[in-house]
């Protein structure tokens, strides 16, 4: 009885060590899955935010350039200036869409596409490579302020981050263009 006893008892310590390994192994690897998915979670955020900012500075260089070309704005720095400014922010903002396209998923890829579509439009725009009225350029301004809106929406989706800002009410408060000049 004596030996047996102790078979048992190396088999149950034998048991408990294979099971505390095993535990530990599996623990270690969640740790390491954990830490993965928050660095490309990190990586993914500063990606949409450098784009989003890159975004805004490129529709700002184009709203510059497009005062200055329809006389609604006198500036100190010539239109060729603003042109070659805006030139620069288009050119970061394509670096920055590189990066997304390589973290993100399909629907924000898909949304950031859509992005660069309507700022491409106000850029062709104030550039006067298209013609158009003020009406337009609001309406290809409004356009590109609903495409940043959808891919910050599947960005926010993408990055697990609850909430949402979609629909009438986000979207009902306008964008910040001035009025039309009147001559007195």
């Amino acid at each position: 009885m004596d030996t047996i006893t102790q078979l048992v008892t190396i088999a149950a310590v034998l048991l408990g060590a294979l099971t505390t390994y095993a535990t530990n192994q599996l623990v270690e690897r969640s740790k390491r899955q954990e830490v993965r998915r928050v660095r490309w979670d990190e990586k993914k955020l500063d990606a949409y935010a450098e784009y989003i900012g890159r975004v805004r500075a490129f529709i700002h260089a184009n709203v510059l350039l497009y005062e200055v070309r329809e006389e609604m704005r006198a500036m100190p720095r010539s239109e060729h200036d603003l042109t070659m400014d805006l030139t620069d922010a288009g050119a970061a903002q394509a670096i920055a869409f590189e990066r997304v396209m390589l973290l993100a998923g399909d629907e924000v890829v898909n949304a950031a596409h859509a992005v660069q579509e309507a700022t491409a439009a106000i850029g062709w725009h104030a550039r006067g490579v298209t013609v158009g009225t003020l009406d337009e350029w609001r309406a290809r301004n409004a356009a590109a302020f609903t495409a940043i809106n959808l891919f910050h929406q599947h960005a926010r989706a993408d990055l697990g981050v609850s909430g949402s800002f979609e629909g009438e009410t986000h979207s009902a408060r306008g964008l910040l263009l001035p009025g039309s000049r009147t001559t007195e």
